[in-house]
């Protein structure tokens, strides 16, 4: 069975005229009777009533007509999405992302980016901020969310947000805290994590500037919470200002008054994709996403 058939067996089902239907279908009369004759042999039904004058439908061929309609709807979408589909951004597209995809917007971004490009193939890759920017740097991911409190260098960034960190402690540190200096706060008992977490190199990065470096006491990795050991009195870390202030108002923790630490939240990408139709797509998403200017 073939497309041009089931054409013509609708044509001449509408039109009801054999002349009218080849004038439509931009062929000859011969060559539409020959398509529905063949139709007809291998559907084993008759589909019209030929008599002298005129052709109309049998009643076979009136239940028919529908599923023919059908099909060719069918077949007439799957062209236009095809046509719409050329020139589609094809391949995969490697995303890095941090611990928190709601802070990042990651739904609403994939969501857009699945709109936007729906032939590409999209992954995320879970890391820490130093390890996904090597990545990207070295072109094994395409892009990435990045914390720091610059953005790298070696890489391109578009700049989402800006983050406030605060030195926190348990709340036994309160008046500790209170009246700590740099020197007392390095020597009090610190919480660490992986030194490529964006958190450890905010922390070191803040020590450094006064020459000093905290003292850690225990290294967590991601399935620790730094907020429930900080609580249960282990040591003191950085965390997030929107976290850290309602715990401190609950009297879970204590915060250090004397230092607030910013960072910045970019999407990194590398230095040679500023072109590549994925990763313009993505930053114009990103835009969109997070409301940003052009």
């Amino acid at each position: 069975m073939e497309i041009y058939q089931l054409r013509s067996f609708v044509t001449v089902a509408r039109l009801g005229n054999l002349t009218r239907a080849a004038e439509a279908l931009h062929v000859t009369q011969p060559a539409v009777t020959a398509q529905i004759k063949a139709l007809e042999e291998e559907l084993g039904v008759t589909l019209f009533d030929r008599r002298p004058g005129r052709i109309v439908l049998t009643r076979i061929g009136e239940m028919l007509v529908p599923d023919a309609d059908q099909i060719l709807a069918g077949i007439g979408g799957l062209l236009s999405k095809a046509r719409a589909l050329q020139g589609s951004v094809t391949g995969t597209f490697l995303i890095g992302t941090l611990g928190d995809p709601d802070a990042l917007r990651l739904g609403s971004l994939l969501s857009a980016l699945v709109q936007a490009m729906p032939v590409l193939e999209i992954k995320t890759r879970q890391g820490h901020s130093e390890a996904l920017r090597e990545l990207v740097a070295t072109g094994a991911l395409n892009a990435a969310f990045y914390i720091g409190p610059n953005t790298p260098r070696d890489v391109l960034a578009l700049p989402l947000q800006t983050i406030h960190y605060r030195v926190v402690g348990p709340p036994s540190f309160k008046d500790r805290l209170l009246h700590a200096g740099w020197r007392e706060l390095a020597d009090l008992p610190w919480i660490g994590c992986s030194p490529q977490h964006h958190s450890q190199v905010l922390l070191r990065d803040m020590f450094a500037r006064q020459g000093l470096s905290p003292n850690v006491v225990v290294d967590i990795d991601e399935s620790a919470s730094p907020h429930s050991l900080v609580r249960a009195g282990v040591g003191l870390a950085l965390l997030r200002e929107d976290i850290a202030v309602p715990a401190s108002a609950r009297d879970d923790m204590a915060i250090w008054p004397h230092a607030r630490v910013s960072a910045l939240l970019s999407f990194i990408h590398g230095t040679t994709t500023a072109c590549d139709p994925a990763t313009v797509e993505t930053l114009a998403q990103l835009r969109s996403v997070w409301k940003l200017g052009s």
